[in-house]
């Protein structure tokens, strides 16, 4: 296989465990997405864009959700957690 598609399968893929993670930690909280966005101090939209996967949240962002659902990195990002 080619190393570009490598890559781009495995950023998908990165992708869409910390979509499907996210959305799993929010509805176990109880939380709306307004609800978790003001909690982490992001826009309302940028939660459906992360869990549709239309963005990547940036680091900081990453460290500051970790946090929230004290949750690893690594676990938001390579595994199901739920």
């Amino acid at each position: 296989m080619s190393s570009i598609f490598i890559k781009k399968f495995s950023k998908l893929r990165l992708m869409n465990y910390f979509a499907y993670n996210l959305k799993m930690l929010r509805r176990e909280k109880n939380l709306s997405q307004p609800e978790l966005a003001k909690e982490l101090n992001v826009s309302k939209g940028m939660i459906s864009f992360w869990e549709n996967e239309k963005y990547e949240p940036t680091a900081s962002n990453l460290i500051t959700i970790a946090k929230f659902f004290n949750v690893s990195i690594d676990d938001l990002l390579l595994t199901q957690i739920l």
